[in-house]
């Protein structure tokens, strides 16, 4: 599957990416959060080492930008389920 064609599919590819250097970023932490979902889609997302990553997700966008940390989380969310959908239409 071509992630890149799929709406949010730069922040998923990027997020298995980081997650594979073992890197906590934003994408590999949103990652982190679909993981579930993502693999029964059929998406290969590596083991994390993040505990609650819905928290520590929104703790690194408070770190960046505390007032618009909340609006940030909402968007990275919609973008993943997003993702999900279009993921699961072409499975």
């Amino acid at each position: 599957m071509d992630y890149a064609k799929l709406p949010g599919g730069d922040l998923i590819e990027k997020g298995i990416q980081d997650l594979n250097r073992g890197i906590e970023s934003t994408e590999a932490l949103l990652v982190a959060v679909g993981r579930p979902r993502l693999s029964q889609l059929g998406v290969r997302v590596p083991q994390h080492p993040f505990t609650s990553p819905e928290l520590r997700l929104y703790e690194h966008l408070s770190r960046q930008d505390s007032d618009g940390a909340h609006s940030r989380y909402n968007a990275l969310i919609r973008k993943l389920v997003s993702f999900e959908r279009a993921a699961e239409c072409v499975s």
